[in-house]
Parts: C-alpha cells; structure tokens; sequence
C-alpha cells in the first residue's frame, strides 16, 4: 500500500536540484556514468555518489558495472512519465519561469526529442494525433490508450515490434505521458518504444550525440506525411 510517506520519500528525492539534474539528463534514455551526472549537477563526485545511491535504492535508478566504470539509468518508465509530467507542471508557473523554459531557449528540443525511449515534442504528439484521429489508438481509462484493430494491422504494416511490445510484461502497453512542452499526452509504454525503435531503424530519424533532442530525417519527414498524413513546414 502506498502511503503519504512514500509519496513524500519519493517527492524529495527528485525534488532536489542536483538530483533533479541527474534525472532529467538521463531522460535521454541512456546509460550514464557518475562523473557525467555529476557534472551535470554540478556537484562533486563524492556527492554525487551519494545521490546517485540514494535514487538507487529508492528504485528511481538501476546501475551496472562495466570496467572501472558505473553506469546508471533510470530504473523504469514510469520515472520517465513522472519526470515528464513534473517538467510539464513546473512550465504552467507564472511568465517569467515559463520564459525560461527549455523548449523557448532550444526549439529543436521541442521539435523532436526522445523521453526515455520514446518520441516527444512536436514529432511525439504528430505521431500520437494520427494514431488517434485515425482511429489506431483509443482512450483506456484516463492514463492508457488501447491498440485498435486497425491500429494492429497498421503498426504491422509499419513494420513495429508489437510482439516485443506485448512481451515487456514488466511495463505499460501504450501509456499516455503529459509532455512538458506540448502540454498534451504523447504516446509512450513498451508500444511508443517500439514505435520510436521503427523511427531508428528505418533511418526516419536520429539521435543527436549529446543530450534527448532527435534530428528527423528527409525520409523521416516523407514517411510522416505518407504514412501518417502529417505534413510539416
């Protein structure tokens, strides 16, 4: 049973400025070591060895091992989701913070960008609007979308995983996750993995080297408007 201790353990964890750093540089999806967390919060290693053990055991993040080196992530999607809803919150404050924001000093991460391992931005909810305005994806609830009949045959056809999808018994399907800088649900869970993966692997779009934003292709670009009906100036 989750209890208002627990909420508040996990609240003040993430809470945090430096922790809060940490986290949001591995909503990129990747695997990263401390000294890199560390300097992206800006704090000592010996400090942010202690942060990084505190989310840790908190299971907010999973390490592994790997020669001399530590590497983290986050230990699930569901950090990811909450991460993005919190980022989402935070923009409706009052003007000036709202000024401040990432998505105003850098419109490419707006643009594309991934959260965690799916698609968000611009190109996350161009994608998520086809699925549903086609009748691919409907509401499940308040907080998940079910895959329609059609939406099968058409993700098939797309050539997306969703065997591999459905095998991640340990996560969500297809959650609906509140992006920060588009203040509506994009498509995330095991299906938006999948769908981000047949983004990747079809060269419709690509990871830029450092930090979450995603650089869409011209194949990328032809493959919205062809497949999904979306057209971008």
């Amino acid at each position: 049973m989750v209890t208002v201790n627990n909420v508040s353990e996990i609240a003040a964890l993430m809470g945090d400025p430096a922790r809060a750093s940490m986290l949001s540089l591995l909503m990129d999806g990747r695997a990263h070591t401390a000294s890199e967390l560390a300097l992206a919060a800006g704090v000592t290693a010996q400090t942010a060895s202690g942060h990084l053990a505190r989310m840790v055991d908190a299971s907010l993040l999973a390490a592994r091992a790997q020669g001399r080196n530590r590497f983290y992530r986050l230990a699930s999607g569901d950090v990811a989701h909450a991460m993005e809803t919190l980022m989402a919150l935070a923009g409706t404050r009052a003007a000036p913070a709202s000024r401040n924001a990432a998505w105003r000093r850098d419109p490419d991460l707006r643009f594309c960008r991934t959260c965690y391992d799916h698609l968000a931005g611009q190109i996350g909810l161009a994608v998520t609007d086809s699925l549903t305005r086609h009748g691919h994806l409907e509401p499940k609830g308040a907080r998940d979308w079910s895959l329609t009949p059609s939406g099968e045959i058409f993700c098939t056809r797309l050539g997306v995983d969703l065997a591999g999808a459905r095998a991640a018994h340990t996560r969500h399907f297809a959650r609906q996750c509140l992006d920060w800088s588009e203040r509506r649900p994009h498509i995330s869970g095991a299906l938006g993995s999948a769908i981000a993966d047949t983004f990747f692997k079809k060269g419709w779009a690509e990871r830029m080297r450092r930090g979450r934003t995603v650089r869409l292709t011209d194949s990328g670009r032809r493959a919205l408007s062809s497949h999904f009906g979306t057209s971008l100036s």
